[in-house]
């Protein structure tokens, strides 16, 4: 014990000496024996600490402590030692603190308790954080121990409280901010979604609500409590918004007492004010406190709900009228400048300025939105009140969402007033919504008296008359005094056919009408006009409506009621301008009511319909599109009112007459899809399609309005035939010209005499007539020309100025001359007597050059014994005429004037090209009496209209011979005019190639080909240039490319494709396939129709019909040729017409040879060989020399033949040795006089043809005909050595590749008939040659197995079926196209197989053949 006091004696000095190592050592050497000895581990602690060994002090501190806690100096120390360490150990310096200023409080030492406090405190607030600093301050609030004891000597804990409050009020910011920095980085976070869940995290546990109440609750000073009553409700406010909904209840009723208990306080805080004005669920605002919105008023003047607020209340309908007024007595009383009763007197205008203010203010406040939506429908400012009413509603949703509060009824409000507003906005188009809206207010409230009346007004809109008198009556039950609701229902009962109980009741309601207020008289307006509106309809005679005491006088009532009610002005105008013939009045009442309101439909429809008749098409286009703007023409979905389809119909004829067919067809659509019966709007439909192009659609259109003809009114009755005569157009731009023309016919049958159908009529059948020339239907042609012709006297005799008539007669006169077979059928008497009417100068222009006027009338002989040249004379004469009638009408339109004289210049050029460019005065001269008034047509043509390029291309055309610089002139004149047109260019191409300028043409003809490829006339000329310049494969393929792409109307280019071909055919020197001879036989016979007198062409065509067999059709037609030729040259002894007539002759022999006619043919042959002799030939003149000797040897080949056949084998002799001579040894005609002296039987004659065959063979090696004869002749005479090398040299001859399929097969059946005639004598090779000629059946399968006579052979000779099944394969794909295999051989290789079918078909194929007819009877036998 003594040790122990010694070293802590020797410890407590070594301390006052400052040896802390030895304070140290004696320290734990006392605490070796005594680990609990307070005051060695205090001088433990004490030195540890002087040795900065903070650990082993605090240690040492903490030991003392725990053995002694009652005494302060190992608190001291700690403390000291804390404090040295800064903000270490900040949270142990407090809780030390507060222990030792217990242990002071316990020891009664309330200065030191106090002291220990206000370090504690100042050390938090130096070095601790802000949570450590607020927990310091608790040690001076109410809830510290100590707390009591120090009071009165530590501030006030209001004081402590709202240091507290500071310190949690950025605590929390922070908090919120740094969570919602770090939470919005991760992936698929939502700012939004973000601040709410960190909001509600922080909020719901937040403590600051506590705190505040403690401040409130303590402090003595009413500032600070509203101050703190401020921020508990904001935050309490913060707080129930992001409370989930199920937690909101409590939250929101505590916000509700605080705000409540400011406003009762009298409290200016705009939140609480705000909460309570707007959270107040009423349906109407006379359930409100009005002293509060004064207050507010008051309190927060410069706010826009408070504005707003001012502004309904000063307004008529405030529910409070004289508040303001008591409110201004009281603002001077107290001598206030802006007093509340201003606002009550302030102008319409100002206070809505006032209210707009307002609502840009405050948008957000329901309240505000709720006021101004009802002050706009007050001022029917409908399409405002549904954009406030929406933003209305979705604000409250909103707070409804945030607050939890119900706010049922004004949604309610709301919800009416924006679908009472949809009844008017936009009508009807928003019908439907606003009725939604009812309904589902009352599926609720089934007697909501505004939803009641809101159904009604839109049944009534909607012409359900008798469920808008249901919904009314209901609401009338609700509410007895409302005059609106009554005047209303009277009103709908008489709309609903109750005219008298209806007029009767409006009677009622006009005498209890408060005429003070403005919406008073508006009513009274309305129900005067509704008086009127019954009176008019009650009684429709003329007098009681034209009586100015009736109906016109409640009219005029009206508008004394209110002098802007638009229905009166329209009723009004109807009275002038039906009743009282006061167009002038009527006019000004109908622009009145439409400036008021677009929504008169009526009265815009008579506007619209006057400036239509004005042709005054803008204003029509305004008043149909502000109309359209009302969006009022639509009925809303199940309503039972009629569209209104005017307006788009007054739009698309506006944009019809402007040409913008586009926007005209939109609006017509438009049109009908309100009124799908409308028959104008579907005719402008279709007449819009028509004008743009798209016929198919226009048909259509107009075939839809002809069904709804008949349901066309008694005053529209007359307009039925316009939708057939446009459908008639229609059809003539399509092409369809059967269909036009019935089409105006019926048109004439309703309206007869109808100019303009009259005039479509003709020019339909005129434009019918050429279509029918292109596509060469020339009798068609002919018969609508000749309607034409006999349609126009009767009309000339009403209409004898009218241009298009003229026209139509002169192109159907030219038709005829384009189909001159059909001549006979010209009407000459009709044109006559139409042409010689009235016609005393009208025929004067150009009849000093072409010498037609009058006289050329006169002259005409309607007897049908006139020949085609008298009238093709008179059919051209007749267009010239005609032409010039149209000339001497269009005096006065300088156009018309200027296409009357181009058309004129045409017909004079046809004229010349009828009836000159053939004759003999053409040959001698290029120009004519026509041609010179062509040229003076086109040329007073382009004085009136010079820009014009068709008028110097015709200029070019008819001086290209004449004039070749005027004529390159005028095509480049016209080329600058329009460089797109083919035709200037292939005529300018032409001019070129008379003056043999190739280069310049041929690209004039291909820039033609490259601006339109499918214009004749181009390829045509590029083909006449290829035939000059030799390449002849070049043009005929050129000219076949023309006739691909040509109409029927081209004589040219019908005309060189037939030559071109035939000489193709010739040159190839090959059988034709009959397929590639049809198309020229065509084009032949259609150019007869169009010239029946080009000899050459007929002559053509006789050959073309030669080689498809058709021999009595050739021979008729050269026998027709002949006689006109031996005609000609009986008149002009023409050395050109004998070599022609020579030729002809020829022609026909050959023709009735193969016709069999075997005298004729002789006859013809010696009269052509008679004309070809060599007395003759000096005067040969149209033949070369090549044409004439070929002309010879055919007349002698065919005599020879013709003799031959006919048994008088002399004179065929006779004629092969002529032709032999003249040919100079042709092989093929020593075969055939081979054949001849062979046929004739007598040695003699044998051996000659034996001699002729041998040196022609010798001669004419490679001649394969003569081989095969002399092969045959030796088969005959049994000379088998000759036979021999026949038949090696033809087998030798079979595999050349220049053999035709034909000449193989001739060549195997030579083998096989040598075959079996070789050794016939010898009965025993027999079976040899059945050997041989059945190996010379399958060589030639072997050689041509792709030929059908080899498996024929071979299944002859065999009786197995394959071989006779190959040949009809075979046969079957050797015919054209893909071979040149005649019907003939398919139909035997079909007669071979030995099926029926087959035999019947080889029938049908070659009836004339014995074949198939022996096949089908050997079927039948066996």
């Amino acid at each position: 014990m003594s040790s122990t006091k010694a070293a802590l004696k020797a410890a407590k000095a070594a301390i006052d000496a400052h040896q802390y190592s030895e304070a140290i050592t004696q320290a734990k050497i006392v605490l070796a024996s005594d680990s609990q000895n307070y005051h060695a581990n205090v001088f433990l602690g004490l030195a540890s600490d002087k040795r900065n060994e903070y650990d082993e002090a605090i240690g040492a501190y903490e030991a003392a402590i725990k053995a002694k806690k009652t005494d302060p100096l190992a608190y001291q120390g700690l403390l000291s030692l804390y404090e040295k360490q800064g903000s270490k150990n900040v949270s142990r310096y407090q809780h030390n603190a507060v222990c030792l200023a217990e242990l002071y409080r316990d020891l009664d030492d309330k200065t030191r308790c106090q002291t220990v406090v206000d370090k504690l405190v100042l050390f938090a607030r130096d070095h601790g954080t802000r949570a450590q600093y607020k927990d310091a301050l608790g040690v001076m609030l109410p809830s510290s121990p100590v707390y009591d004891y120090l009071e009165g000597r530590v501030p006030h804990c209001s004081y402590t409280y709202k240091k507290v409050a500071d310190i949690l009020e950025s605590e929390e910011k922070e908090r919120i901010n740094k969570e919602i920095g770090e939470r919005r980085t991760r992936l698929g976070a939502k700012i939004d979604q973000v601040t709410l869940e960190v909001k509600q995290e922080i909020l719901t546990h937040s403590v600051l609500e506590s705190t505040y109440q403690e401040i409130i609750s303590s402090s003595h000073e009413d500032e600070v409590r509203r101050e703190y009553e401020e921020k508990l409700l904001r935050h309490a406010y913060d707080t129930l918004t992001v409370l989930p909904r199920d937690s909101k209840t409590s939250k929101l009723k505590e916000i509700q007492e605080l705000a409540r208990g400011m406003v009762i306080l009298k409290h200016p805080f705009k939140l609480a004010w705000d909460l309570e004005l707007e959270w107040k669920d009423t349906e109407t605002m006379e359930l409100w406190d009005s002293n509060e919105l004064l207050e507010y008023i008051h309190f927060f003047p410069e706010d826009g709900l408070s504005k707003i607020l001012r502004g309904f209340l000063g307004s008529e309908l405030s529910p409070f009228p004289d508040i303001l007024d008591l409110a201004g007595e009281e603002a001077k009383e107290v001598k206030t400048e802006d007093t509340p009763k201003q606002d009550r007197n302030m102008s319409a205008e100002d206070r809505l300025v006032l209210m707009a203010d307002g609502i840009d203010e405050s948008p957000k406040s329901m309240l505000a939105n709720r006021l101004m939506a009802q002050y706009y429908l007050h001022l029917e400012e409908y399409e405002s009140a549904v954009e406030i009413c929406r933003k209305g509603k979705n604000l409250v949703i909103r707070e409804r969402r945030k607050t939890g509060l119900e706010l049922e009824k004004i949604l309610d409000s709301l919800d009416t007033m924006l679908a009472t507003s949809l009844i008017y906005y936009q009508s009807p188009k928003n019908h439907v919504e606003a009725m939604s809206i009812f309904k589902s207010i009352l599926k609720r409230k089934p007697t909501y008296t505004a939803a009641l009346i809101g159904v009604g007004l839109i049944l009534e809109d909607q012409e359900d008359y008798a469920g808008a008198i249901d919904f009314l009556s209901r609401a009338i039950q609700r509410d007895e005094n409302n005059i609106t609701i009554k005047a209303e229902l009277a009103w709908c009962r008489a709309l609903g056919g109750e005219l008298a109980p209806g007029l009767q009741a409006l009677k009622t309601c006009l005498t209890e009408i408060d005429t003070n207020s403005p919406r008073g008289r508006d009513l009274k307006a309305q129900t005067h006009f509704r008086i009127g509106k019954c009176l008019w309809d009650l009684d429709s005679s003329h007098s009681a409506r034209k009586d100015r005491k009736g109906a016109y006088a409640h009219f005029l009532s009206s508008l004394q009621a209110n002098m802007n009610y638009a229905p009166a002005y329209t009723s009004l105008g109807i009275y002038y301008a039906d009743y009282s013939k006061d167009k002038k009045r009527a006019r000004k009442c109908f622009q009145k009511s439409f400036e008021l309101s677009a929504s008169e439909v009526v009265a815009a429809e008579r506007l619209a319909r006057a400036f239509a008749e004005q042709g005054d098409w803008d204003l029509v286009e305004i008043v149909a599109e502000r109309v359209i703007d009302t969006r009022m023409l639509r009925p809303s979905p199940g309503s039972k009112k009629k569209g209104v389809s005017w307006p788009f119909a007054a739009r698309g004829i506006v944009q019809l007459n402007k040409q913008d067919y586009a926007k005209s067809i939109t609006a017509f659509q438009a049109a009908l899809r309100l009124s799908p019966e409308d028959y104008h709007s579907w005719v402008g439909l279709g007449e819009s399609y028509h004008n743009s192009g798209r016929y198919i659609a226009a048909t259509k259109a107009f075939q839809q309005a002809e069904t709804l003809s008949d349901s066309l009114g008694p005053n529209h009755e007359g307009e039925a035939w316009f939708a057939k005569y446009m459908l008639s157009n229609v059809s003539r731009e399509l092409g369809d010209y059967e269909d036009a023309i019935e089409g105006y016919e019926q048109v004439l049958q309703l309206r007869e005499g109808e100019f303009g159908v009259s005039i479509a009529l003709m020019q339909t059948l005129v434009d019918g007539a050429w279509h029918s020339i292109e596509t060469g239907f020339y009798g068609r042609a002919a018969s609508w020309a000749k309607r034409v012709l006999e349609f126009a006297p009767p009309f000339a005799k009403r209409h004898p100025d009218a241009f298009n008539l003229w026209k139509a007669v002169g192109d159907a006169s030219s038709v005829y001359s384009f189909i001159q077979r059909r001549l006979d059928e010209f009407p000459v008497q009709a044109l006559k007597s139409l042409l010689a009417e009235d016609a005393a100068a009208v025929y004067e222009p150009m009849a000093e050059i072409d010498e037609i006027g009058v006289s050329s009338i006169s002259n005409w002989d309607d007897k049908g014994d006139a020949d085609l040249s008298a009238s093709l004379t008179w059919c051209l004469h007749a267009s010239i005429l005609a032409q010039k009638r149209a000339v001497s009408v269009s005096k006065n339109d300088s156009h018309a004037r200027a296409v009357a004289w181009y058309n004129l210049g045409w017909a004079e050029h046809r004229a010349h090209f009828c009836l000159v460019v053939d004759t003999e005065e053409a040959s001698q001269k290029r120009s004519s009496r026509y041609l010179k008034a062509a040229i003076r047509c086109f040329k007073r043509a382009i004085e009136l209209e010079a820009g014009n390029n068709e008028f110097w291309n015709a200029l070019g055309l008819v001086t290209i011979h004449l004039n070749p610089q005027i004529s390159q002139h005028s095509f480049i004149r016209s080329l600058h005019l329009n460089d797109k047109n083919a035709r200037i260019w292939t005529n300018l191409g032409t001019l070129y190639l008379f003056q043999n300028d190739y280069q310049l043409a041929n690209d004039a003809f291909a820039r033609a080909q490259s601006t339109d490829p499918e214009y004749t006339q181009a390829w045509l000329g590029q083909g006449l240039l290829a035939l000059l310049l030799g390449d002849s494969k070049e043009a005929q393929s050129l000219f076949t490319h023309a006739f691909e792409i040509a109409d029927s109307l081209s004589l040219l280019t019908k005309r060189q494709y037939a030559i071109s071909t035939f000489d193709h055919l010739i040159s190839v020197g090959s059988t034709a396939n009959i397929g590639n001879l049809i198309q020229p036989l065509f084009a032949l016979y259609q150019l007869r129709a169009q010239t029946p007198d080009d000899l050459a062409s007929r002559h053509l065509s006789a050959l073309y019909l030669e080689r498809i067999e058709d021999y009595v059709s050739a021979a008729d037609n050269l026998a027709e040729i002949g006689e006109v030729v031996e005609q000609e040259y009986e008149n002009s002894e023409s050395a050109a017409l004998l070599a022609r007539f020579s030729a002809v002759k020829a022609d026909t022999a050959r023709s009735l040879l193969a016709a069999k006619d075997y005298d004729g043919a002789a006859e013809a042959a010696e009269m052509a060989l008679q004309l070809s002799s060599e007395e003759a030939g000096d005067e040969r003149g149209g033949l070369d020399r090549t044409a004439h000797e070929k002309c010879r040897l055919s007349a002698h080949l065919t005599a020879g033949l013709a003799y031959y056949f006919s048994g008088t084998m002399d004179k065929a002799i006779d004629m092969y040795r002529a032709a032999l001579e003249e040919s100079g040894g042709a092989p093929d005609i020593v075969c055939l006089l081979a054949q001849v002296l062979w046929a004739k039987g007598g040695e003699r004659e044998r051996g000659v043809a034996r001699e002729q065959l041998l040196d022609c063979v010798e001669n004419n090696p490679s001649h394969l005909p003569s081989r095969m004869l002399l092969g045959v002749i030796a088969a005959f005479d049994g000379d088998q050595e000759m036979l021999e090398g026949v038949r090696s040299d033809l087998q030798g001859s079979r595999t050349e590749k220049s053999l035709t399929a034909e000449e193989e097969q001739q060549i195997g059946q030579v083998l096989m008939a040598t075959s079996v005639l070789s050794n016939v004598d010898d009965p025993d090779s027999a079976a040899d040659r059945n050997a041989e000629e059945l190996t010379e059946a399958k060589v030639s399968i072997m050689i041509s197995p792709s030929q059908p006579y080899g498996w024929s052979q071979l299944a002859d000779m065999t009786d197995e079926s394959y071989p006779a099944q190959m040949a009809v394969k075979t046969a079957q794909r050797a015919v054209p196209p893909a071979g040149a295999l005649k019907a003939e051989d398919l139909a035997r290789a079909f007669a071979g197989s030995g099926k029926a079918a087959d035999v019947q078909r080889a029938i049908m194929m070659a009836p004339s053949k014995v074949e198939g007819w022996r096949a089908l009877a050997s079927l039948i036998h066996s």
